[in-house]
């Protein structure tokens, strides 16, 4: 399948750079059901000395990441990319649940990276992050950067009810992480682009597309049969990305009325699928509910096959249900959120994001561009 796919890294030095010639590295998990996913990596993990990987002539002593408890896998796989360990922390919970929070190594002067995706329970993870952040700044860090591989509150990024009165959680989730003491966001495909400008500092807004795209390239399907379909009309810049990506393949629309929170119907599908490949795209799948009935109608109206992508897996109750149904060919998540064995099925593919990450976090250390990652 003749797709454009991956990344195109700059000249900086890094430590993708270093590896370009080590063999890419594929990981199978096995469920719980005896079947096998896989998790392709955009670029491969690095076997090598962090004093190797990182001079400390260039500040590589200065660089620490720690782990919150929402994804410590995705965490260590960062570290892995980056040649390093992670850094020591206790993070325990008191009887009335309560968190406790505290660094068992320096940090003074150096430049911290906290991954803790804000997935559910979010209430909880977010509030883990927080403490964390606060911790490193008592602790004198030079730079706190809150790595949120999936930024809970997103959606509540604007009034949507016609009644008003109702809170915008995304801008107070953002003063909230401001407040408590981080100098930069990395999150990865926000639910909408305005969110970044909830934030009064820097965000680094990494995309999850690439590792995805690796992996449809590696697809015996003939692009001329692709279709890149949008799961609803806010989605459409995103899947026209994609499109423009998978050889620039033609693009349909499914048109929804939402009637309230996680309740969605299909009405409409803008644009020709019949014996086509669609190829659905969508920046989270939750309960499901909007994807499938989308799928559905993409079946209805003649697609031979339909694939369903998104970076962030929530997977609420009832999505398992809807997913594994028979309707989808395959579906594509990635690790932002910690996909568990209890959720898994036999069309479910899990792709890792560690080294999209890891790279973005040795740019942000240092101070090398991040947008030419994805060019």
């Amino acid at each position: 399948m003749a797709m454009a796919a991956g990344a195109a890294y700059c000249a900086c030095p890094s430590p993708s750079t270093k590896l370009a010639h080590l063999p890419r590295r594929r990981m199978v998990i096995t469920c719980s059901s005896g079947s096998m996913y896989g998790s392709s990596l955009l670029s491969p993990l690095p076997q090598f000395p962090a004093a190797a990987a990182v001079p400390a002539a260039r500040g590589g002593d200065r660089l620490r990441i720690f782990s919150g408890s929402a994804n410590p896998l995705l965490a260590h796989e960062i570290a892995c990319y980056l040649g390093m360990d992670l850094g020591r922390v206790n993070i325990k919970r008191f009887a009335d649940g309560e968190i406790y929070v505290q660094l068992q190594e320096s940090v003074r002067g150096c430049d911290v990276f906290l991954v803790q995706p804000t997935c559910p329970p979010a209430n909880e993870n977010l509030m883990e992050l927080l403490i964390m952040v606060d911790a490193c700044r008592r602790a004198s860090a030079k730079t706190i950067t809150a790595v949120i591989p999936y930024f809970g509150y997103a959606r509540a990024d604007r009034k949507m009810m016609r009644g008003g009165r109702e809170s915008i959680a995304a801008k107070l989730v953002a003063n909230l992480i401001t407040e408590a003491g981080a100098h930069r966001v990395l999150a990865c495909d926000l639910h909408s682009g305005q969110s970044i400008g909830y934030f009064d500092i820097p965000v680094d807004h990494v995309h999850g597309q690439p590792v995805i795209l690796d992996y449809l390239a590696s697809k015996t399907i003939s692009p001329s049969d692709v279709v890149v379909v949008s799961p609803d009309v806010g989605g459409v810049a995103r899947a026209r990305a994609f499109a423009k990506k998978l050889s620039d393949a033609p693009l349909a629309i499914v048109d929804k009325r939402r009637h309230g929170h996680n309740q969605a119907e299909v009405v409409n599908l803008i644009g020709d699928v019949r014996g086509k490949v669609a190829i659905m795209v969508d920046d989270m799948i939750d309960t499901a509910g909007t994807i499938s009935e989308g799928a559905e109608l993409l079946h209805a109206e003649g697609a031979s096959a339909v694939y369903a992508c998104s970076t962030h897996a929530v997977l609420s109750p009832p999505a398992l249900e809807r997913l594994s149904g028979g309707l989808f060919q395959e579906v594509i998540v990635t690790n932002t959120v910690p996909v568990v064995q209890h959720q898994s099925f036999p069309q479910l593919t899990v792709l890792s994001v560690a080294n999209l990450l890891g790279e973005t976090i040795w740019r942000v250390h240092d101070d090398c561009s991040v947008s030419s990652i994805f060019q």
